[in-house]
């Protein structure tokens, strides 16, 4: 996963509320177990209607989606998060997310940034021409009008997304801990490692008298 620090640049200026995974990638999508290909897919429904936000060349490649609340309900197809990033989206803004979707969208490297209404209003308004800041290090929202938000993340999500850490790498960079832990074992339990050569012993002798 890459290292999420900033995210800047034009922003979809949607808004709508209770978005279910399904608008996000439809069920007919979800065949496939690989991350790519699944933007072409992305909110298939919504681009099926002329002149839609998606295919709007204003807005061709954003980093960001600005949302209503409540955004990513519905079911816990991780899919979602996977589309959502092969079309380049890295955030979304909205006044409240599902709590399974915004989990899996911080394992797939996508800040979930809860802002109230009324800054989702001011940037559903400025998003249409110019372009909005997210910044980790401040944990900040701005734009070029000098517009601030301030917005809270889980430290441990923010951590992980701002090192690039998902499940593996996070386990990567507790080797050495690890590898302490599994040595203090073999010497204190030597007779459940497999290393000392003992559990075969134990085993062949237990039937005898």
């Amino acid at each position: 996963m890459e290292p999420v620090t900033r995210v800047s640049g034009s922003a979809y200026p949607w808004g709508q509320k209770n978005v279910d995974t399904d608008v996000i990638i439809p069920a007919h999508w979800l065949k496939t177990i690989k991350r790519s290909g699944l933007g072409r897919g992305a909110f298939e429904t919504v681009r099926s209607a002329p002149g839609n936000i998606f295919d709007d060349p204003r807005y061709a490649g954003s980093p960001i989606l600005i949302a209503g609340d409540n955004f990513g309900c519905g079911s816990s197809r991780e899919h979602a998060a996977w589309a959502l990033a092969d079309m380049g989206v890295r955030a979304v803004i909205a006044p409240s997310f599902s709590d399974i979707f915004s989990g899996n969208a911080f394992k797939n490297g996508i800040v979930a940034v809860v802002l109230p209404q009324e800054a989702i209003d001011r940037l559903l308004v400025v998003a249409t021409d110019q372009p909005v800041t997210i910044d980790l290090e401040t944990m900040t929202v701005t734009t070029p009008f000098q517009g601030r938000f301030t917005f809270t993340l889980d430290p441990f999500r923010r951590r992980c997304l701002m090192e690039g850490l998902d499940e593996v790498g996070l386990t990567l960079s507790k080797d050495t801990a690890i590898s302490k832990f599994e040595e203090a074992m073999h010497q204190q339990r030597p007779w459940i490692d497999q290393r000392s050569g003992n559990a075969g012993i134990a085993v062949e002798g237990a039937g005898r008298t």
